[in-house]
């Protein structure tokens, strides 16, 4: 019986060309985990809370879209930390360019299907350090943090300009 529906879920894809759309649908479920347990953490896409789960682990449900998801976590006692969950391309994505073409990405890609989010999220909470001050006990209402900078390869070493007691270059 799962056989027969996966041949016409497959065979959906082949003629609406809509992949992401009918496999894995417009939301997802996001699993949130802390280090230690019992954080409150908020979702926020575009600096507006679109989720939250409270006294972690725990999950989130989201509509997929292609921007990204700022998980920040709280707990009294700890800093509160954040992690952010960039929007990737979901793996029937690549169904639509080979079987559907232009129109299954373009649904999908309108619908939001087409994007992912990591899942499980596992974020770590650092105690409060005295003398310094506390992290919230609360989530705010919104959050904008930038995004992380992408890793860059360091730049090479320059190479180190000759003394002026050195001997000239023999030829």
């Amino acid at each position: 019986m799962k056989f027969g529906r996966a041949m016409a879920a497959v065979g959906g894809c082949m003629l609406l060309g809509a992949c992401s759309s009918i496999i894995e649908g417009r939301s997802q479920q996001i699993m949130i985990n802390s280090n230690p347990p019992g954080a409150d953490c908020g979702l926020y896409r575009q600096n507006l809370r679109i989720a939250t789960v409270q006294n972690t682990p725990g999950i989130a449900l989201v509509e997929k879209t292609k921007h990204p998801i700022w998980v920040a976590c709280v707990k009294p006692g700890y800093q509160m930390a954040s992690y952010f969950n960039k929007s990737g391309a979901a793996g029937a994505t690549f169904g639509n360019i080979i079987l559907g073409g232009g129109i299954g990405w373009a649904i999908d890609s309108a619908s939001g299907a087409d994007n992912k989010y990591d899942s499980p999220v596992n974020i770590t909470l650092v105690p409060n350090v005295p003398g310094q001050p506390e992290g919230p006990a609360t989530l705010p209402a919104s959050y904008a943090a930038s995004a992380p900078a992408p890793t860059q390869a360091p730049a090479p070493a320059a190479m180190p300009e000759p003394s002026p007691s050195a001997p000239p270059p023999t030829r």
